[in-house]
């Protein structure tokens, strides 16, 4: 679909970058030029991901950060610079989960999914921001979801914690417009080959139900939100900022009753 240079010259930093999407968006934007620096909070994870990208003729680099810390993400992006020379794109892909009725949601559980989701990138993006600002061509993409806007029961806390990234993502693109950063969201629907569809629809007998929800009637894959994060970090949506890219197979548009 694009092709080999269309990110050529370019650095990403992807934080949840060692599996799923994080990892495929990664694999992506080597395969399509883009130095990629992967970050989580499994060191082992990240690495082995770096090396795989860089036995596939990529280039690629690891750094264990947890995002909830603010210290840990400043030296990520310090991390990027010493090795890459740049800061182009940053993919705020770190997230947390777990289904979970609101009333028996404990403070700490609510806590925690809002540390990794929202509060984790808005440390990306502030400390991303001195470096992207020098950047001829910077972007960040958030991946959050639709079921933010239109509500998540079972999960309050990712529900609010993504609305909160769509709106932070909505703000910067404003403020940081008089910078050349571009800032857009991404709203996967299911994803059948994530490990988050597998334990929460797939293994609890409800993936025939989640396919049901979308208009396409089925799953989606891995690469068709590497896909979009490909194209919004390209020079093809260089006048697309403060938009949210719904990847869904149509499931916002859809009712089905559980």
């Amino acid at each position: 679909m694009f092709t080999n240079d269309t990110l050529k010259g370019r650095t990403a930093l992807i934080t949840g970058g060692g599996t799923g999407i994080g990892l495929e968006i990664a694999t992506t934007y080597a395969r399509l030029g883009a130095s990629v620096m992967l970050v989580g909070r499994n060191e082992e994870r990240v690495e082995a991901a770096a090396q795989a990208i860089a036995l596939d003729g990529g280039t690629a680099a690891a750094c264990r950060a947890d995002v909830r810390n603010y210290d840990d993400v400043s030296a990520a992006v310090q991390a990027t610079i010493e090795r890459f020379g740049a800061l182009d794109i940053l993919v705020n892909n770190a997230a947390g989960n777990f289904v979970c009725p609101t009333a028996e949601l404990s403070h700490r559980g609510w806590k925690t999914v809002i540390d990794i989701d929202l509060n984790g990138t808005f440390h990306c993006c502030h400390a991303s921001y001195p470096y992207l600002k020098m950047s001829p061509q910077p972007s960040i993409i958030s991946i959050v979801t639709m079921l933010g806007v239109t509500g998540w029961p079972g999960a309050a806390h990712a529900a609010a914690a993504k609305a909160g990234i769509l709106a932070l993502s909505r703000t910067l693109a404003v403020e940081w417009g008089a910078d050349k950063i571009r800032v857009n969201t991404i709203s996967p629907g299911p994803i059948g080959d994530t490990e988050g569809v597998r334990k929460m629809y797939i293994e609890s007998g409800r993936g025939e139900l989640e396919m049901k929800k979308t208009a396409l009637g089925r799953f989606g894959r891995k690469e068709d939100i590497a896909n979009a994060a490909v194209y919004l970090a390209s020079d093809l949506a260089t006048y697309v900022t403060g938009e949210n890219l719904i990847v869904d197979g149509g499931r916002w548009l859809k009712y089905v009753a559980a």
